[in-house]
């Protein structure tokens, strides 16, 4: 289940080096691409991580941390 994580790379990766979208065309609705395709990563990092959130399965707690209320996801059975 741990390959869920891979897909939170992809908002990092298509962020990471501005020179390969630092230009001004295309423009959408009159933005520069260098500003709308940072803002376009906003909903999609967000739906990336809500997806990862519901397809990883809830963390076990350790026995030192039962009992001391850390843990509220409920574990579906």
């Amino acid at each position: 289940m741990r390959r869920w994580y891979l897909l939170l790379l992809l908002p990092f990766a298509g962020l990471l080096y501005p020179p390969l979208y630092s230009t001004e065309n295309p423009e959408l609705f009159g933005f520069p691409f260098f500003y709308w395709y940072q803002f376009a990563w906003v909903p999609v990092t967000a739906a990336i991580t809500y997806l990862v959130y519901r397809k990883t399965p809830a963390r076990e707690p350790s026995p030192a941390d039962r009992g001391t209320g850390r843990f509220r996801r409920e574990v579906a059975s």
